[in-house]
Formats: C-alpha cells, structure tokens, sequence
C-alpha cells in the first residue's frame, strides 16, 4: 500500500513542529524517519495514522485519503508505553487484536507464535508492570502486529533494548517485510537504520532535509570514504599532501580518509606502495547516514549543532 505525505504541516502555538513535509513510502520496504529527538517524527507519524491532523498539506494510501482509511490497515508503537500495567500480557494482546478486526483464534496462534519467536514465552501470564523495560517493548511490538496490519509505523521501536534484544528486534522486522508487510520506523540511532532501511527521509527540525534510498542518500554529498590500515599505524602527513584527500580521522588501527572518487582513492595505494609500506586495510565506501546528517547541519545555529552532537549517534 503506498502511502504519500504531501506538503504536510503542523503547528502548536508559535512552534514549527512539521514545516512542508514531502515523502512517498513504498510498499514491502523498510523505511527510516531519522532525526534528532524533537525534529517533529512523531507528530508526522501521528498525522499519518490521523491521531493528529496537519493545518495542510494530505497524506493518502493508494490515492485514498488516511482520513478515510480503517485503523485495522495500521499496526502502531507508541514512544511511550501505550499498554494496560496491570492486565496480563496474554489476556492484553488477545483483546486488542480482537478490537483491530482479528478473531481468537486468529490472534491466539499469532501470538502463541511470535512469544516463542521472541524468545519471552514465560511472560504470557505475567502482568505488563512486572516486565523488564525490554521485554514491555517487546510486547508493544506484538500489540502492533497480532491484526496483521499492511503498515507498520514503529516509533523508536529500540528504546530500552539491550543488543540482544535490539538483534531479535531486527530479526523481525525482516521477518515482517519478507512478509509483504511495510515498516515505517523512526530512530535517532542513524547505524540501526543504515543497517536496516532500503529507504529513510532526514528531518531536523520539521524540515524535510533529504529523502531516498539509502545507496542514493549516502551518495548525495558526492564524496567517498577510504577505510586506509598499515601494518605499522603512526602518523602518516604524506596522506595530506595527496591532492583531493582529506584525513577525517585517525581511527587507531586505521585512517579515515575522505575522496571526491576512487582515482584520487587509488593514489592513495599508489603512494603507499612507492613508499614501501604494508597495507593492512583499503576499502572504498560511501559517507554513513550519520556523516550525511552531519554534513547537511553544518552552517546552522550553534544551539542546532550542539542539538544534534548530543543526539547522534556516531557509529564507530
């Protein structure tokens, strides 16, 4: 089902919180709304499932308006816990699927099957309150999926798991598109999306700052990253002096190096063998979509920067 966002914007009092936001999300992918805590995800997300509705802009699924579109074509998980503390977990998640349109038994094997999948069988009977923090996202996860929705719209659907928990996460949103099913997720963890997402849109902000699929996105600010090892790591100047490379950084085992494109990556291995040495690592990649974000910030307010330094995270 594919779903459009056009020219959306919100408001609250003199806050901007969505400013003129455009995407288009396709079905059967993952897609990542990446962005700094407060860039305006969740209000988007809320437009979408039309909890909220935009001052202007449309939002349609399949040319029909989301306005007019059944909740039940929707699976949500809320940033914050959206679940009954002191109701069962089994009794809880049977209910609401009942109330998105799944019959019992339709819901009972689903959730029989995704608790074994989970790996939290013995929490069936537990109330929600008595459930670690990882484990009461887990069970928001179900909540979102036992009326087999089209759409999934999952915010910060990794806070509070550790990374065993982040990898079985994971694990099923693949399971989930394998199974036609379109995942919308948004994350201010910008590696968990490279890892995961065919396509993300950046917002900071409200402002849409860039959309795509990742491999576009990644090489919109037409440049390259040089992963450069020797076998005896030290400072190496002469890297400098090579014209179009730049030394982002010094990583320890290895150096950083940023290229307009392969040739002037390649110098880089010419140079290094005139020279003699033992290449340990060269390997030829694009920017991260951390280093995309960082890039398309830079020349804001200071407060903006000091936002997203604290926000980001940089992957090592």
């Amino acid at each position: 089902m594919s779903l459009e966002i056009r020219s959306v914007s919100k408001t609250y009092g003199s806050h901007r919180a969505v400013d003129d936001v455009s995407f288009t999300v396709t079905p059967g992918r993952i897609f990542g709304f990446l962005g700094t805590n407060g860039a305006g995800k969740t209000t988007t997300m809320r437009m979408i499932l039309d909890i909220i509705r935009p001052d202007s802009g449309s939002i349609f699924q399949d040319g029909t308006s989301n306005t007019s579109i059944s909740r039940n074509a929707f699976g949500y998980l809320p940033e914050e816990r959206g679940l009954y503390p002191k109701m069962r977990v089994d009794e809880q998640m049977l209910f609401l699927a009942q109330l998105y349109g799944a019959t019992r038994h339709e819901a009972s094997a689903r959730f029989d099957e995704w608790m074994e999948r989970l790996e939290i069988t013995e929490n069936r009977e537990r109330l929600v309150e008595q459930l670690s923090k990882g484990n009461q996202q887990k069970i928001q996860f179900l909540a979102a999926i036992l009326h087999d929705p089209d759409v999934l719209i999952l915010d910060e659907p990794f806070s509070g798991l550790d990374p065993v928990n982040a990898e079985q996460m994971k694990r099923a949103f693949l399971e989930m598109r394998e199974r036609g099913k379109t995942i919308i997720f948004s994350t201010h963890q910008l590696d968990d999306a490279q890892e995961l997402c065919q396509d993300v849109a950046i917002i900071h902000r409200g402002k849409l700052m860039t959309s795509g699929d990742v491999s576009s996105v990644r090489q919109s600010l037409g440049q390259q990253v040089v992963r450069f090892g020797l076998a005896e790591h030290e400072p190496a100047a002469w890297l400098e002096e090579i014209p179009d490379v730049t030394v982002a950084r010094d990583r320890g085992d290895h150096f950083e190096l940023k290229v307009p494109d392969k040739a002037a990556a390649q110098a880089v291995l010419r140079e290094a063998i005139r020279r003699d040495l033992t290449v340990s690592r060269f390997d030829i990649s694009y920017p991260s979509l951390n280093e995309v974000f960082l890039s398309l910030v830079r020349g804001m307010p200071e407060e903006s920067k000091s936002e997203v330094d604290h926000e980001m995270l940089v992957p090592a």
